[in-house]
Order: C-alpha cells, then structure tokens, then sequence
C-alpha cells in the first residue's frame, strides 16, 4: 500500500518562495513526480524524480524556478518553488508510479508517470496561491 501526504501549501506573494513536502510511507514505487492543476485547467506535470539514484526531469516551463529533491533514502520528496506568479496558484500534487515518462508533445518538453493511471497513485494535493 502506497500513501503520499503533501504539506507546505499556502499563501505567498509574487515573487517568493515556496517549498513542498510530499512524505511517501508504505511501499515505495520508484517514480515520483509534482503535479499542478488550477481550476479550468489541465493538469500538468512539473518534475520526476527517481530516488534511487536522485535523478530528475523537468517539464520546460518549469526547470528554470522549480526544483525536485529529496531527503535521505528517499522518505520525503519536496518542490522547492521561486520567483512564484499568480498564475502558479494551483493545487499541488505529488504522485507515484514504477516508472517516470518524458517526452516532447506540440514541441513542448513535458514530465509524468508512466503506465495506466489506474497503477498510480496520488496525494490528496496541497493549495498554493500567489497574490
């Protein structure tokens, strides 16, 4: 059983700072990744990481300010996230899978997980909004 609990949301203005924590307990999938998605909008991936050997993709809208990491041995996963816009505010999500995918789509780099959706899984999403 794979449980993935997302904390460090809130409220911050444009152009600061903020860092998510997504605490992964149970079995431990070798893929994980933070998503976003406002209301309206899709949901889109911002960056993977596999903890086993700490390497990380980024979507390329989101490499130059948002930066995925971990602690040791993989137990926590976090998002560290600046120079925020308003048009950041979205609910944040970290998710897990047995494999992370990458790939160009309409010329755009892109990250998530690979697989049925119905094999991953997904944290209940933390809130951000800049103001």
């Amino acid at each position: 059983h794979v449980q993935l609990v997302e904390s460090g949301g809130g409220s911050v203005q444009a152009g600061g700072s903020l860092r998510l924590s997504c605490a992964r307990s149970g079995y431990r999938e070798n893929c994980i990744g933070w998503f976003r998605q406002a209301p309206g909008k899709e949901r889109e991936g911002l960056a993977t990481i596999y903890p086993v050997d700490g390497s990380t993709r980024y979507a390329e809208f989101a490499k130059s300010r948002f930066t995925i990491s971990q602690d040791n041995g993989g137990r926590t996963i976090y998002l560290q996230m600046t120079a925020l816009t308003p048009e950041d505010s979205a609910t944040y999500y970290c998710a897990s899978a047995a494999a992370c995918s990458a790939g160009r789509y309409g010329g755009i780099w892109k990250v998530g997980l690979a697989g049925a959706e119905s094999s991953h899984t997904w944290g209940q999403g933390t809130q951000v909004t800049v103001s």
